[in-house]
């Protein structure tokens, strides 16, 4: 028998609770594997979660040693955004959990090995309480939305993510701005500054847009990684890494230059710094491969498809919403009627 089947199999045994052989998926609220048919919880601490912080060092010019493998599971499939994403325990669905769009089994999924997660704290009802809270918030929103949100359909999902360190010895050359009209002038300056790069969290798959990273996991807490179990992927969706430590560098390079202008913008501390060009020796690179969860709340308001995400870490939320037209017109004129009012007074006042 082939050992990834064997392999499967001891993992689909972990997951059948022990009392009455029924099967388990991971509570968030109980923070441990929980059978859905006598409720009996199990655990799933182990005496080395402390070493799932740990990162790995990355050396450019050595042998690479973290090498895909094979994965225990046949993925499923995105017909609309291509993402391809695993089904564990009692989560199989029909439906992918990044765009809502119909999912069919692939013929196999060469990955890497998931080392460590953050497991779900918020369950699906607390994250349906946030995306309310979440919309009632919204200035301008339609009247109706809070309505068609409560009836979205909510996955839960494992994204997958890098966290960076580096050490970044930058010269800069720059231009910046000073005076205006016929005092305009432009002055050039150039400097060198050190930065360090501490557990940069970047997306490891093209489907983790800005909307999930930024809007709702920027501020993670790396004491909170646990080792991979399969039992905390129970009932939940996820996606594989499939980018080598270069690959992974590279993809999220654009968002470290930016960083790295800004920082040289903030070093410069003057108004209309442009034309920044700059080289860095980059050392001390770690990285850790990781798995994020998050629930996606997807829902339709007129012809758009639009989503809420809501951290499975801590309930923070950001979505995607529509405005009100005439709540925005509404508002526009009682402005304008306003500015008018002020605009009376004043002239009303310099008559007297």
């Amino acid at each position: 028998m082939p050992s990834q089947d064997l392999s499967l199999q001891v993992e689909q045994a972990d997951l059948k609770c022990l009392t009455c052989a029924g099967q388990c998926t991971y509570s968030p609220v109980q923070e441990a594997l929980t059978c859905l048919s006598c409720g009996t919880t199990y655990g799933l601490e182990t005496p080395d979660d402390a070493m799932a912080a740990v990162e790995h060092e990355y050396f450019a010019d050595a042998p690479e040693l973290d090498r895909p493998v094979l994965t225990d599971r046949r993925p499923y499939q995105c017909e609309g955004c291509g993402g391809e994403v695993l089904f564990i325990g009692d989560a199989l669905s029909n439906q992918c959990p990044y765009c809502n769009a119909p999912v069919v089994l692939g013929t196999g999924d060469v990955g890497y090995r998931t080392k460590a997660l953050i497991p779900f704290k918020a369950d699906a009802g607390f994250a349906a309480r946030q995306a309310q809270d979440w919309v009632k918030g919204r200035f301008g929103a339609p009247n109706d939305l809070a309505g068609i949100v409560s009836r979205a359909r909510i996955a839960g999902l494992y994204a997958p993510f890098w966290t960076f360190d580096s050490r970044e010895a930058v010269e800069y050359w720059a231009k910046y701005t000073t005076g205006s009209g016929d005092d305009r002038r432009t002055h050039s300056v150039s400097g060198r500054l050190d930065i360090t790069f501490d557990d940069l969290l970047m997306p490891a798959s093209p489907h983790v847009t800005p909307l999930i990273r930024d809007g709702i996991l920027h501020d993670f807490d790396p004491s909170e990684l646990r080792p991979y179990r399969a039992g905390y992927l129970a009932g939940f969706a996820a996606e594989r890494h499939h980018q080598s430590v270069p690959q992974g560098l590279a993809a999220n390079e654009a968002d470290k230059k930016l960083l790295i202008r800004n920082r040289i913008k903030r070093h410069i501390n003057k108004r209309g710094v442009h034309a920044i060009r700059y080289q860095t020796d980059t050392t001390g690179v770690h990285y850790r491969r990781i798995l994020l969860p998050v629930w996606m709340l997807h829902y339709t308001y007129g012809d758009r498809d639009m989503k809420v995400v809501v951290s499975g870490i801590d309930g923070r939320t950001f979505g995607e919403r529509p405005f009100s037209k005439w709540k925005i017109a509404g508002f526009s004129a009682l402005l304008s009627a306003g500015m008018i009012a002020i605009g009376w007074a004043w002239g009303a006042g310099g008559l007297l």
